[in-house]
């Protein structure tokens, strides 16, 4: 499995039976520069966490362009069917088996909307996605504070990656990520959602130091926009 960080919340993850992107925020994202939405011309599907538009991003334009399957909560996927897209409607708790792997949907305290027009559409809970792909456990947390039960996503999934926010304003900051961490019992994790704007500006070797005091098990992977990994 091939994974590529293109900044803020957006990954790309190539496995043995297809490509999944998660949250393709790529036009108006300084830190996707080094691509395009027309780059992607093979994708089998489209995971979003939410409706924001740093999050939902490209989608719409990808799922045309590729045929690719967007997954989300039902309100979410509903709107993208609406608009042209092939979707896939789930809601919270719920999992499935696609010919890539099983996603499993996870609560996320967070909003969630599109902005049409300047008008703002209910698009849904937010969420946040567990992945069981090529025989390894991923967590993409989406947009959220911290809370009691990731426990108990640590506890029923043995998570070999999560993509954790730590940009604080909007999402957790670096102290309550580093808690995540060791709540979920992750073996890595990488640091997103910070940098992409002033609001969210930290310094990722922080919430380093906090992950080895709270979560010493857990090796931290900052990735930079545009840089892959092998699992």
């Amino acid at each position: 499995m091939k994974l590529t960080y293109h900044g803020h919340s957006f990954f790309e993850i190539a496995g043995k039976s297809g490509t999944i992107l998660i949250d393709p925020f790529i036009t108006g994202n300084a830190q996707a520069s080094h691509i395009k939405a027309a780059d992607f011309k093979d994708v089998t599907a489209i995971l979003v966490t939410h409706g924001h538009g740093d999050h939902f991003g490209d989608t719409l334009e990808i799922s045309q362009n590729t045929g690719a399957l967007v997954i989300g909560v039902a309100e979410l996927a509903k709107y993208c069917a609406k608009m042209g897209a092939a979707s896939h409607r789930m809601h919270i708790g719920g999992k499935y088996q696609f010919p890539f792997g099983t996603v499993k949907l996870t609560q996320a305290i967070h909003g969630s909307a599109f902005d049409v027009n300047g008008q703002s559409i209910y698009a849904g809970l937010a969420c946040g996605f567990i992945i069981q792909m090529d025989g390894l456990c991923l967590y993409h947390a989406g947009d959220t504070g911290l809370f009691g039960d990731m426990e108990l996503i640590g506890r029923f999934n043995p998570i070999d990656l999560a993509m954790i926010p730590i940009g604080d304003n909007y999402v957790m900051g670096p102290e309550d990520a580093a808690y995540a961490c060791k709540l979920l019992k992750a073996k890595q994790v990488i640091p997103m959602h910070y940098n992409t704007f002033p609001e969210i500006r930290q310094d990722v070797n922080e919430f380093i130091q906090l992950l080895k005091k709270e979560s010493p098990d857990t090796n931290a992977l900052p990735l930079q926009p545009g840089q892959s990994m092998s699992l």
